[in-house]
């Protein structure tokens, strides 16, 4: 793999620059100006296209806790709860006399929380089931690819992500559940809707903002050291920085930029290839169907 000392020095040699022996932690002013274009090429170029190496698959389960409580009439706080270990604010509470998107404010003690909303009716040991609905996203996400959210035990493609009006008709409305399970990026979450009170196994796919990786392997959001690498071709990187280089300077951009737009189209077209599209396609033979179903005896012996 080409290192970013490598591209630098490609580039500069290229364009009838001094060589730099050194990029990161140079002190010369053109070294540190070209460190960060370079990163400006690597950021520009996470954003605009979904690069195959920066396509992660995330799944978890989903969490919940099925427990008691006492609730008492137009009192939010909750008492005499076996265990509040792993609660958060993150969790919405289903149970008798508990409002419909009522959420944990606050987790007050290890038998104790209290409630966004007030209870409805006072009761002893009540049955309550704590359901995670608010889920982290993964350190290095930037953002979702489309139509990869999935309930995977229950093999249904989710819903969403649902709009403002939407998401709150679900949470607010008398007809808000369902089989399928819906989902709205919202406050840095991913929320999920139904409150699911059992373990469902869910899934998608993300655009990571990690391009760059050390000499280790590991990924990053930008270039930090000369031995670091990137996902990208090296040739995209080097014309890149010549293109962004002379821009900064004032000179004329026009041959560097004929030369960087064609590059990263071939970049893009070969990075993770496209299915074949038919003008006449066919349903599949695989299930039964007029291809495959007997004229008579209908598999009976």
């Amino acid at each position: 793999m080409t290192t970013m000392l490598q591209l630098v020095q490609q580039a500069t040699g290229e364009m009838g620059l001094a060589v730099p022996t050194s990029v990161a932690g140079n002190n010369a002013q053109d070294q540190i100006q070209q460190l960060a274009l370079l990163n400006a090429v690597g950021h520009e170029l996470q954003r605009q296209y979904d690069w195959e190496a920066l396509c992660v698959e995330y799944q978890f389960n989903t969490a919940f806790t099925a427990t008691t409580g006492n609730t008492t009439d137009d009192s939010a706080v909750v008492t005499g709860i076996p265990s509040t270990t792993g609660l958060s604010a993150r969790y919405m509470v289903v149970g008798t006399g508990i409002n419909t998107n009522t959420m944990v404010l606050t987790v007050d003690s290890a038998t104790q929380v209290t409630l966004n909303q007030p209870a409805t009716a006072t009761g002893t040991g009540v049955t309550l089931n704590f359901c995670k609905t608010q889920y982290s996203n993964p350190s290095d996400w930037d953002r979702p690819i489309n139509r990869t959210q999935w309930d995977k035990t229950k093999h249904w493609e989710m819903i969403g992500p649902e709009t403002p009006q939407q998401w709150q008709w679900l949470k607010s409305g008398f007809i808000a559940t369902g089989p399928r399970v819906r989902f709205r990026p919202l406050g840095g979450y991913f929320q999920t809707w139904p409150p699911i009170t059992s373990a469902e196994f869910l899934g998608m796919e993300y655009v990571s903002k990690n391009w760059a990786r050390d000499t280790g392997g590991t990924a990053k959001a930008a270039f930090t050291v000369d031995t670091d690498t990137c996902i990208y071709p090296d040739r995209l990187m080097v014309l890149g920085l010549k293109l962004k280089y002379f821009e900064v300077k004032g000179f004329d951009t026009s041959a560097f930029r004929h030369s960087y737009e064609m590059e990263l189209n071939i970049s893009k077209g070969s990075d993770s290839g496209a299915p074949t599209l038919s003008y006449a396609p066919r349903p599949s033979d695989a299930l039964i169907g007029i291809a495959n179903v007997p004229d008579s005896g209908y598999g009976s012996t």
